[in-house]
């Protein structure tokens, strides 16, 4: 069974046990699928975020999911790459691993990530897909779970992005 998938389509509505939010620091919703989770999850978690308070770039935080189909929302900063260029790699992958280590310590068994980094924080989508698929297959070829990782993107531009390395990366 092939463990990662590739769909276009809106993260918010996946029925998954948890979706990963591309947060900012402060955890108080913004722009993009940010805003997205936070929106459709409702007020709950944007109070459970007050209460965390804050979350670095390349870590990873988990609260309830609210009112969405996922049970929980693993939020994590990424890299912004105008100015973390020289540890943007680094970062990014380190969200990734920490996503799925967070995923696993809680036995979460599907997980849904969008592209992180490459809306506001404008870090290249080729390089990004790179580290994403990358990671995620080393972290899974070590660990049974999460069983299952989505990527879920938004644009026809991203999920060809996806698509192409998935296909020849």
């Amino acid at each position: 069974m092939e463990r990662v998938s590739i769909r276009m389509g809106d993260i918010t509505t996946l029925p998954v046990d948890a979706i990963v939010n591309a947060a900012n620091s402060t955890l108080l919703g913004g722009a993009g699928v940010d805003g997205m989770i936070h929106w459709a999850a409702g007020s709950g978690l944007l109070e459970e975020c007050r209460k965390i308070g804050w979350c670095p770039p390349g870590e990873a935080r988990i609260t309830a999911g609210y009112n969405l189909p996922a049970r929980f929302v693993i939020h994590t900063v990424g890299p912004v790459y105008g100015l973390d260029r020289e540890n943007a790699p680094r970062l990014l992958a380190a969200c990734y691993e920490n996503c799925l280590a967070l995923a696993a310590r809680h036995e979460i068994r599907s997980l849904a990530f969008p592209a992180i980094s490459c809306g506001a924080y404008g870090y290249p989508l080729a390089e990004a897909c790179k580290i994403a698929l990358d990671t995620t297959r080393a972290y899974l070829a070590r660990n049974a779970l999460p069983e299952k990782v989505i990527f879920v993107l938004y644009s026809c531009r991203d999920y060809d992005v996806y698509r192409e390395y998935d296909a020849h990366g």
